[in-house]
């Protein structure tokens, strides 16, 4: 049996959400069950009664507003405790077309991939303006060297994972999953191709970001957080070395002088070439420290993907008690 599960995270999402959740797919080949999962991340605009009533089968409710990282962590969490075997996702917007789903995990479901990204086209996709066609392409770009892989839309918000690879995934940013999963997923050596799929006009601005500059700086401080998180030696020995080198250029300088006139009035060469020597030598040894903490945050994470699997396994074995059923007016007569 195939259990996926479609997750949305949502954000005052009320107006929206009914026509998402009428445009996915029910039945799908390969999937024997699909049901859908709703993170309503602190909405005040019935966002989780929309979902009740329209006969979504989980919802998990923070009680504020935490951003789309954390709501897409939370549904990952609440998926692969309901047995999810495949996790799509997708948005409350209505951005992406709900049959394409099938789409989506068909490479999971061939046992040909463990995380498939849904490829919007950017660069030729309409709905988008020139700018953020650029953006999102320079963004795919850097994301692609960092992550070593072939993703063509790094940013998409719509995609399936299969259950090992959500089980060694963990979302440690505060802004968007995207990049951070995705780099995550290239240094873990998972396997992630993407698929073609069809995009609908959006009216509503993004909830993301506020301005373009807000966007691409965020972006570049998650896409550095995470490549330094998962390659820290490399990244304290670039700065390690990068300082090292400048420090030499004043060194030289004045070595230089000092060979022509003793170095008269050119000391403070010495002392900034020898204070950057310095910092380059204490970056280095930090990079060190940095990859035996590294090590260490392997091992808790090789922990936690085993306390996933034990939890399912008791949960497999023990499953809850149905819930004690009222008295009928029959038995109320017959104790009488």
């Amino acid at each position: 049996m195939t259990k996926l599960i479609i997750q949305i995270p949502c954000f005052n999402e009320a107006g929206s959400l009914p026509d998402t959740l009428i445009a996915l797919p029910r039945k799908i080949d390969g999937i024997d069950t699909v049901e859908i999962l709703v993170i309503d991340d602190g909405s005040h605009d019935g966002t989780a009664d929309v979902a009740r009533r329209f006969g979504v089968q989980h919802i998990v409710r923070h009680r504020r507003n935490r951003g789309l990282a954390a709501a897409f962590q939370s549904g990952i969490d609440a998926a692969l405790a309901a047995g999810a075997d495949i996790i799509v996702n997708t948005d409350a917007d209505g951005q992406y077309v709900g049959a394409d789903i099938a789409l989506l995990v068909g490479p999971i479901v061939r046992h040909e991939a463990d995380i498939v990204i849904g490829d919007r086209g950017v660069g030729r996709n309409a709905h988008f303006g020139p700018l953020k066609r650029l953006l999102q392409r320079l963004c795919s770009f850097a994301v692609r060297r960092l992550s070593r892989t072939d993703v063509t839309d790094a940013v998409s918000g719509f995609r399936a994972i299969s259950r090992a690879a959500a089980q060694r995934i963990t979302i440690t940013t505060d802004f968007s999953y995207t990049t951070d999963m995705l780099i995550q997923a290239g240094r873990k050596r998972l396997k992630i191709t993407s698929v073609p799929i069809r995009t609908n006009a959006t009216e509503r601005p993004s909830r993301l970001f506020k301005s373009i500059p807000q966007f691409i700086a965020r972006q570049l401080m998650t896409m550095a957080r995470a490549y330094a998180t998962h390659n820290p030696m490399r990244t304290f020995a670039l700065l390690g070395a990068a300082m090292t080198v400048l420090g030499l250029i004043p060194i030289v300088r004045f070595l230089y002088f000092w060979m022509i006139d003793g170095g008269a009035g050119h000391i403070q060469s010495l002392v900034l070439g020898g204070a950057l020597l310095v910092l380059g030598v204490v970056t280095g040894l930090m990079g060190v420290l940095a990859e035996l903490i590294g090590a260490n945050r392997k091992l808790l994470e090789a922990s936690l993907q085993k306390l996933r699997q034990l939890e399912e396994q008791v949960a497999a074995l023990d499953p809850p008690a149905p819930a004690a059923r009222r008295p009928s007016a029959d038995q109320h007569k017959n104790a009488a």
